[in-house]
């Protein structure tokens, strides 16, 4: 159980950041939701007071667009003044979009950027003065094994990827002596709305890898004592054919 930490999960409206969210809610801790539209996190906090028995107050909710910093550091003010300080950051949002460099438009191979990787650095350096101030945190952003290897069509999304990565071990170098885990998750093909808009499919959708199998690997990752640091995971799904 997680009942004495305080976790602020990004783009909890749907997908993966909804399952860690009440994954966490599950275990007792204390969540805030963020994502970019409110009715999404408030349909999303009123399924999770169910799993909260009668400690709604549990859960806090602000909407940002996590590629905007003033946006950022207003919700996070607004969850630390509600929930108390964060010791636990799930990076979760994301944005995808797949094409060619030259039928890509500028405009969104630079929203992919802004979202995926500024957006993963505006949130945590907004949290990380309450880490080290307790010393004892968890940072894990969700990456994708797409920052590990280029492909045709793909290079907003493997690049913003793959600076989250060099983001990773960057900031868990930086901030290890101060007992903050940092640690990336590499998930391949995940059973989400986001890869389905984007046609990624992979055989049978009950072969697929889903949003809880994400979820239950965060909550193991928390459970570690805090001398065991994990810096990545990678996440593949069993052959679905």
């Amino acid at each position: 159980m997680l009942e004495a930490r305080t976790a602020l999960v990004t783009g909890a409206g749907k997908g993966i950041g909804r399952a860690v969210a009440a994954a966490l809610v599950r275990e007792g801790a204390r969540v805030g939701l963020v994502a970019r539209t409110r009715a999404d996190l408030d349909r999303v906090a009123e399924e999770l007071a169910g799993f909260s028995g009668d400690d709604a107050s549990r859960i806090a909710v602000a909407a940002a667009d996590v590629g905007q910093r003033d946006q950022v550091e207003r919700a996070v003010a607004e969850l630390r003044k509600r929930l108390g300080p964060i010791d636990v950051l799930v990076n979760n949002a994301g944005i995808a979009k797949f094409g060619a460099i030259l039928d890509m438009p500028p405009e969104d191979w630079e929203a992919m950027q802004r979202v995926n990787v500024l957006g993963t650095y505006y949130v945590t350096r907004a949290v990380l003065p309450d880490m080290i101030a307790a010393r004892r945190g968890d940072v894990i952003n969700v990456a994708s094994t797409a920052g590990e290897k280029g492909v045709a069509n793909t290079s907003s999304y493997a690049a913003s990827k793959a600076a989250v990565l060099r983001f990773t071990e960057s900031l868990a170098a930086e901030v290890r002596r101060h007992d903050v885990r940092v640690t990336a998750l590499l998930p391949s093909t995940v059973n989400t709305e986001l890869a389905s808009a984007v046609g990624l499919t992979i055989g049978p959708e009950e072969r697929m890898m889903q949003t809880d199998d994400v979820a239950q690997l965060v909550v193991a990752m928390l459970r570690l004592p805090p001398r065991v640091f994990v810096r990545d995971v990678s996440l593949l799904t069993t052959n679905p054919v």
